[in-house]
């Protein structure tokens, strides 16, 4: 981690963390920028894949286990100075379907990891992943952390809860605790196990392949795009700055609104250049099932976090999905 990674690697040298959803996207990318930082990590995941890419490396070791478990969280806190909480259930689809089920995963284990962290008396520092979509759809963008919360579905509702645990946490000198509400996050790493999940990477592989591309309706609903190194590297300063930032949330984002047609119009087009096919756009109906939320406009405004702790992002939507196709191809 040299650069603009050179501070963070400072903090994080001999340091112990713990990554909840330890094989998913987010701690993927998290641990490609920790590999020279000197900390040792614990990735939690439910099982280990086959392909498990953290075999070799010494400061990586996995623990199997589900966050449901109480059990699970007796001891697995020792020596632990930070924590990544990533495990979720991220269809807003699932949630809706089976809020108990979507609460289990999305709200409990929050609670048990405070009730945990309460009980080792350390004050670890809690890094949360959460959701830009608790705020609903507002009418107006940017979007900060003055905008009221309007969680359109129970995806959302138990995301807004799993932070209100943490900030009462935080509140009673518990924990130090932050949570960061991503937007749509795109760029290398492992595939989402939900068809619903990651449609930014599903639209570039397609392209690479020469298949088309479909945009519901006109495609006219704004999104900021995030790529997955600047999204990672805010985590890791949100854990240099915990403290500080402790009790609170903040949107992260690119701040720039690309409409999905638009967005969708450059993965062809860049993917045309890479690979010589042309690649089409297609609009189609949107299904009677669309989530309202689908149908929202957003645009992050990030300027509080990026007071607070100096970051930024570097990769425009160009750059990201260039170096996507270049990781793909």
């Amino acid at each position: 981690m040299m650069g603009r990674f050179s501070v963070m690697s400072q903090f994080f040298e001999g340091k112990q963390i713990l990554i909840t959803g330890g094989g998913g996207y987010l701690a993927c990318g998290l641990i490609a920028l920790l590999k020279d930082s000197g900390c040792r990590i614990t990735r939690l995941v439910r099982s280990i894949p086959q392909d498990e890419a953290y075999g070799d490396a010494p400061h990586v070791k996995s623990l199997t286990g589900d966050v449901r478990d109480p059990h699970l969280w007796e001891g697995v806190l020792d020596g632990i100075d930070v924590v990544f909480h990533f495990a979720a259930q991220t269809s807003t689809y699932a949630a809706n379907a089976d809020p108990l089920a979507d609460q289990s995963v999305n709200v409990m284990p929050m609670l048990r990891l405070l009730e945990a962290c309460r009980r080792h008396k350390t004050r670890i520092k809690i890094c949360f992943a959460s959701t830009a979509t608790i705020v609903g759809a507002p009418e107006q963008w940017p979007v900060d952390e003055s905008f009221p919360d309007h969680p359109l579905t129970a995806y959302d509702l138990h995301k807004q809860m799993a932070e209100q645990y943490l900030k009462w946490y935080a509140e009673q000198g518990w924990v130090h605790g932050v949570a960061l509400r991503l937007p749509n996050i795109f760029g290398p790493g492992p595939r989402s196990s939900r068809s619903d999940r990651g449609i930014m990477n599903q639209m570039i592989r397609r392209a690479l392949d020469g298949d088309p591309l479909t945009v519901y309706g006109t495609g006219e609903q704004l999104r900021d795009y995030l790529y997955i190194e600047d999204a990672a590297r805010a985590f890791l300063l949100a854990a240099v700055h915990c403290e500080a930032l402790s009790g609170q949330y903040f949107f992260i984002g690119s701040g720039v609104g690309y409409t999905i047609a638009s967005a969708l119009k450059m993965v062809a087009e860049r993917a045309a250049i890479r690979t010589g096919k042309v690649v089409e756009v297609q609009s189609v109906a949107p299904p009677d099932t669309l989530s309202p939320v689908e149908q929202r406009n957003f645009v992050a405004d990030s300027r509080r976090f990026c007071e607070a702790t100096g970051w930024q992002s570097y990769f425009s939507l160009q750059e990201g999905i260039d170096q996507t196709m270049e990781e793909l191809s």
